[in-house]
């Protein structure tokens, strides 16, 4: 595959669990820096409450670039570390998940959290709605002037767009193409005279 899931639009869900409060979040995150924000945000809307674990994971879910978490105070891998196990076993990429918790003053035992923040966490899937994350190549082309508009045609019935052009003795373009289109793209290129492929990255 390509590509892979990730949530389309932000969601939450509310579990209550011997009078605890344990209110879940989702977010779309492909950065640390986007899903700490994130996290910020729940702070401020929730400063009063006793805890706010999450766990994050970048990339696609079978292949992360990057995981994390966080217990913030709870007993040490039964929050962030049981938000984190549903992350991975799911399909989902790009995303954090935060449960906030109010303690309703009855101890869970660390058994008990375990399951109240698992069953949080996965109580999101069931709300969440995903799209598609197309991952795309980078490919830098020279070209004549008389072949730009061809390759512009060509690139887009490909789903590909333009990052980048430069203009002197010839045209240089910087095109992000889907991955799974580039090698009919860069076969098609091939019927066209004065194009070369100078560079091609990921």
């Amino acid at each position: 595959m390509s590509g892979y899931k990730k949530p389309k639009s932000p969601c939450s869900n509310e579990l209550i669990v011997k009078k605890s409060r344990f209110i879940a979040y989702a977010y779309e995150s492909s950065s640390r820096e986007a899903a700490m924000e994130k996290l910020e945000q729940i702070k401020l809307k929730y400063p009063d409450a006793r805890h706010h674990c999450w766990a994050y994971l970048l990339g696609s879910a079978e292949q992360p670039k990057s995981v994390a978490m966080s217990d913030d105070g709870e007993p040490s891998g039964t929050a962030g570390k049981s938000i984190l196990n549903v992350l991975q076993h799911k399909d989902v990429g790009d995303i954090i998940v935060i449960v906030v918790r109010y303690f309703g003053g009855i101890k869970l035992g660390a058994g008990g959290l375990v399951r109240a923040y698992s069953s949080a966490a996965q109580s999101i899937y069931d709300l969440i709605e995903t799209e598609e994350m197309i991952k795309l190549e980078s490919l830098t082309l020279q070209c004549g002037f008389d072949e730009e508009q061809k390759i512009r045609h060509i690139l887009s019935r490909y789903e590909g767009s333009i990052e980048s052009s430069e203009y002197g003795q010839s045209v240089e373009l910087t095109i992000a193409i889907p991955a799974e289109n580039k090698q009919t793209f860069v076969m098609e290129l091939g019927n066209l005279k004065s194009t070369h492929l100078l560079q091609e990255s990921r």
